[in-house]
C-alpha cells in the first residue's frame, strides 16, 4: 500500500505538501495541487481515515439512527441521504435504534460519544425524553427527518395534507363508505411519539377532517404497518367484522366501497384481501396508499408519492449545511428544517427539481398540528391517481 512518502517522491514535493494538496487544507498552488492527485492516483494512495481525522478534527463520517433496516421506504431514504454525502467524501454509519432498552442505552450512552461522527440523522424514531436530552449532550448538528418530536429540528411532510389528500381524492369520486386503516396515538404522547407531530396520526387527522367536511363518517381500522398486518385488518373489515358502521336497516355492518391505507405496503395488504374475498378492484372497492413504492406502478395502486428518495438527498443537504459544506447547488444553511416547538419555523421548501408526478402536488409550509400550534412541513408530495381507485359501484 502506497505511503504518504511514496506520494512525495513521486511528485517531487515534501509530505507537508502532499498533506496540503490531499485535504484542501493550507496554500498550494493549483499546478501543485494537480502534481500531487495525479501521482496519488497513480499511486492508489488512499489517506488514513485516522490520521485525516487527527488532523482535521472531522471523522468526515454521518450517523444516521434508523428504526428498522429493513423496510423499503427507509432503504430509499438512505440511498438518497448517501448520494448527497458520497461526493463530499463522507461515509455512513447506520445505528438501528431496537425496542431493547438495553441496547437503545448503549447507544445514546456509548456509541454515539465515541467521536466516530460529525453529525447525525434521526430517521423517522420515537425518541425518549432522555435521549432527546442525550442528543443533546452530543455538541453534534442533528437533523431530523419525519420524526415524532418537536423538540430536533426536522424536515418533515405535512402528513395531515396527505390523509387530507387522500380522502379529498376519494370523496371526489362519489364514494361515502370510506375506511381508514392505519394507526394513531391519543391525545398524550406515548413511547416518544407527541401526536402533534407522530406520522400515523397526522394522517388519520387529516382523513377524518375531509370526511367531516363533506359530511361523511369517517371510519378507522387500527393496523400496524405491514402487508399482513393490513390484508388481515382489511379481510375482517370486508367480511363485516371489524371497523364497520352499522346500516340503519339491519343493523349489520356495509361493506366499505373505498380504503384508504396509511403506507403503500398496508394497501398491497388490502390488495390481497380483497383478491382472496373475490372482490373487484376498483370496480368493487377502491384502494389508495401513501409513499410512492417502487412497486406501485407495477400495481398499478394510485398513492400519494413522497418523494422518499429526495427526502434522503434533502436530509443529506440539510446536515452538509449544518456542517458548513453545503453541497453544490444546495442552500447555504440547513433549509426546510423546522424550527423546534415554540420557534418560528422557516419557509417550506419546493417540489424536488425533475420531478413531475401526475396529480396535484402538496403546497409546502405550515399547517396546524393536532394541539392547535403551527407545525412546519417543508417537504413535497403528489397524488399520482391509477388504476385502483375509480367511482363507487352503482347501488
Amino acid at each position: 500500500m502506497a505511503s504518504l512518502d511514496d506520494v512525495a517522491r513521486a511528485a517531487g514535493v515534501s509530505t507537508a505538501t502532499v498533506s496540503r494538496a490531499l485535504s484542501g487544507r493550507g496554500r498550494t498552488s493549483e499546478a501543485t495541487r494537480q502534481r500531487v492527485r495525479a501521482a496519488a492516483d497513480a499511486l492508489g494512495y488512499v489517506a488514513s481515515a485516522t490520521a485525516s481525522s487527527l488532523a482535521s478534527g472531522r471523522a468526515e463520517n454521518i450517523g444516521v439512527i434508523v428504526p428498522l433496516m429493513d423496510r423499503w421506504f427507509f432503504a430509499t431514504v438512505l440511498d438518497g441521504i448517501a448520494a448527497r454525502l458520497a461526493p463530499r467524501g463522507y461515509d455512513l454509519t447506520l445505528y438501528n435504534l431496537t425496542d431493547d432498552p438495553a441496547q437503545r442505552r448503549r447507544l445514546f450512552e456509548t456509541s454515539l460519544r465515541r467521536g466516530r461522527v460529525d453529525g447525525l440523522i434521526v430517521l423517522s424514531v420515537a425518541l425518549t425524553d432522555d435521549e432527546v436530552a442525550a442528543l443533546e449532550t452530543l455538541d453534534l448538528p442533528v437533523v431530523g427527518l419525519g420524526v415524532p418530536r418537536g423538540e430536533l429540528p426536522a424536515l418533515r411532510v405535512d402528513d395531515t395534507a396527505v390523509g387530507r389528500a387522500a380522502a379529498e381524492h376519494l370523496l371526489a369520486l362519489g364514494h361515502r363508505e370510506i375506511v381508514h386503516i392505519g394507526q394513531s396515538v391519543g391525545a398524550e404522547e406515548v413511547a416518544g411519539r407527541a401526536p402533534a407531530f407522530d406520522i400515523p396520526t397526522r394522517r388519520r387527522a387529516g382523513f377524518e377532517a375531509a370526511m367531516a367536511a363533506a359530511g361523511a363518517a369517517a371510519r378507522f381500522v387500527e393496523s400496524d404497518f405491514t402487508v399482513d398486518g393490513a390484508r388481515r385488518a382489511a379481510v375482517a373489515l370486508l367480511r363485516g367484522g371489524g371497523g364497520g358502521a352499522a346500516d340503519a336497516g339491519t343493523g349489520a355492518a356495509r361493506r366499505p366501497t373505498a380504503i384508504f391505507a396509511a403506507s403503500d405496503e398496508m394497501a398491497y395488504g388490502v390488495l390481497t384481501a380483497a383478491r382472496d374475498l373475490g372482490l373487484r378492484v376498483p370496480e368493487d372497492l377502491s384502494v389508495i396508499g401513501v409513499d410512492g413504492h417502487d412497486l406501485a406502478e407495477l400495481f398499478g395502486l394510485t398513492t400519494i408519492d413522497q418523494f422518499p428518495h429526495a427526502q434522503g438527498e434533502r436530509a443529506g443537504d440539510a446536515i452538509l449545511a449544518a456542517l458548513g459544506r453545503p453541497a453544490a447547488g444546495a442552500p447555504g444553511t440547513p433549509a426546510g428544517l423546522a424550527a423546534p416547538a415554540g420557534l418560528a419555523a422557516p419557509a417550506g421548501l419546493g417540489a424536488p427539481g425533475g420531478l413531475g408526478a401526475p396529480g396535484g402536488l402538496g403546497a409546502p409550509g405550515g399547517s396546524e398540528s393536532l394541539d392547535g400550534s403551527e407545525v412546519d412541513a417543508s417537504l413535497p408530495f403528489a397524488l399520482v391517481t391509477r388504476g385502483t381507485t375509480a367511482p363507487p359501484p352503482r347501488s
